[in-house]
């Protein structure tokens, strides 16, 4: 079994305090619904769970109903890194992670509020690395050129 590197959530703190919507929603507390907000968001946040392994991404999502996807860290294109300057302050951003994989057929897999996301972002990016040179997989990016000129 693989060695686990790196286990995390989205973060509801650093969500309220590194985002414009976590602010307004502690705003909103004052009169009652963001109470109720920030209990939705902490639900959503814990109903996902991230794990990172020597060679794969596992996504634990749900509460009631639970799934488990995998995706193997191989078959990862681009790991991107999206913050705002809320979020460069608080120490969150967002992770966007492109593979070729069935897990990411519909689009990119999404990760908001990652507490260290500098860090875990060039984690990703080493393990991606040493993944692929232990599996001798390169990656061709096949270009269509237009045959009508």
């Amino acid at each position: 079994m693989a060695q686990l590197i790196d286990r995390f959530q989205s973060s509801t703190a650093g969500w309220l305090k590194g985002s414009f919507a976590g602010w307004a929603t502690v705003a909103s507390c004052l009169v009652g619904i963001g109470f109720v907000i920030l209990a939705v968001r902490w639900v959503g946040n814990k109903a996902t769970l991230y794990e990172v392994t020597e060679d794969r991404i596992i996504l634990y999502r749900g509460i009631v109903r639970k799934s488990i996807d995998e995706i193997e860290l191989y078959r990862v294109k681009d790991v991107r890194l999206d913050y705002s300057i809320v979020n460069q302050i608080s120490g969150i951003g967002t992770l966007t992670i492109t593979a070729s994989d069935e897990t990411t057929r519909g689009g990119p897999l999404v990760i908001r509020d990652v507490e260290y996301a500098r860090e875990r972002r060039e984690k990703l990016r080493e393990l991606v690395s040493n993944a692929r040179r232990l599996r001798g997989v390169r990656e061709i990016d096949m270009v269509q050129e237009d045959l009508r000129g």
